[in-house]
């Protein structure tokens, strides 16, 4: 049987239609009881004869926690979304993980301990455990293909009933900064971002600790034949030039992180000078990798930079050099 011409054009508009019209979210489940959760010992405690949520994270009772399952680049990929209470729609925060494969991977306890207060502040939040992990498809490119989990994170919330797309942030630690420098590149529609600890050259991380080598060589693709290029791509010190400067950066650094040396983001941080892009660099003195002797202060800071920049949306500072 032929098909005419016109009558393949009709159908290829209808297919790529119908590709379109499909969800990227293929799966949600609620986090019903937190009681069953590997977690709960360490957020509750026997209070009036019973055991019931500290107070601190009593937030929990309000807010809905999903497993979410969502489509990119064709894969099945998992995640997390938080929604706080209220009917919205609320600002957005795209967390991005940091580590690699399990460790350091997204699960009910990271969503109580690190994404907790954004929830707690009225951000809707949602964080990827990139492709290859937690049950997800494909494999993850430690910088690569699966940054394109995070690009399409602001699509993946646009079906979200209570997400406000038009307020998106971004928030990434170690790797998951590394995550955040490449994604802002192409995702000029953030509001903010804020980093902590994170990897800005992997030529100097792996002269501090050449171990990471196998990770590179397990996960990034073609590494043995295009390693200084694969490097390259994914050290935001060599590419500032291509980070929006409408996207103001609060970057945070403990200077006692032997993971990521604390000159990563130090140099970083020259080099945004250099193409006056807005950004707040805090070192906090003797601070390790997650910054977990200043866990009250990241978070107030965090708070504050969503809050002035997402949230409210105010103006970007006056980057021209000025004052009398």
């Amino acid at each position: 049987m032929r098909i005419s011409i016109s009558s393949l054009i009709l159908i290829l508009l209808f297919l790529n239609a119908s590709a379109q019209d499909s969800p990227l979210i293929v799966q949600q489940s609620l986090i019903e009881n937190w009681e069953e959760l590997p977690v709960y010992p360490y957020i509750s405690d026997t209070i009036d004869g019973r055991v019931q949520l500290l107070p601190e994270y009593r937030f929990l009772d309000s807010v809905k926690v999903y497993r979410i399952t969502y489509m990119s680049d064709g894969l099945r990929v998992t995640g997390y979304l938080g929604v706080p209470a209220g009917d919205g729609p609320h600002p957005c925060i795209i967390y991005n993980r940091g580590g690699n494969k399990n460790f350091g991977a997204v699960t009910p306890a990271m969503v109580v301990f690190w994404m907790g207060s954004l929830l707690r502040e009225g951000y809707v939040v949602i964080a990827s455990n990139y492709r290859g992990n937690g049950g997800g498809e494909g494999m993850e490119e430690f910088g690569g293909k699966d940054v394109d989990d995070v690009v399409i994170l602001p699509a993946v919330l646009a079906e979200i009933p209570e997400a406000d797309t038009s307020r998106i942030g971004m928030y990434g630690w170690s790797r998951g900064g590394m995550m955040t420098y490449m994604a802002m590149t192409r995702m000029p529609e953030l509001r903010a971002v804020a980093v902590g600890g994170g990897v800005t050259d992997h030529f100097t991380l792996l002269a501090d600790r050449p171990g990471m080598e196998s990770v590179y060589q397990e996960l990034v693709p073609d590494y043995e034949n295009r390693r200084d290029a694969a490097l390259e791509e994914r050290s935001a010190v060599m590419w500032a030039d291509q980070i929006p400067t409408n996207i103001p950066m609060l970057i945070m650094h403990g200077t006692s992180d032997w993971r990521v040396k604390p000159d990563q983001s130090l140099r970083l941080a020259l080099e945004l000078e250099k193409y006056r892009i807005p950004f707040r660099l805090i070192m906090f003195e003797g601070g390790d990798h997650g910054l977990s002797e200043f866990n009250s202060e990241v978070e107030e800071q965090a708070l504050h930079w969503f809050n002035k920049y997402v949230r409210d949306k105010e103006p970007l500072p006056d980057m021209e050099y000025h004052g009398k």
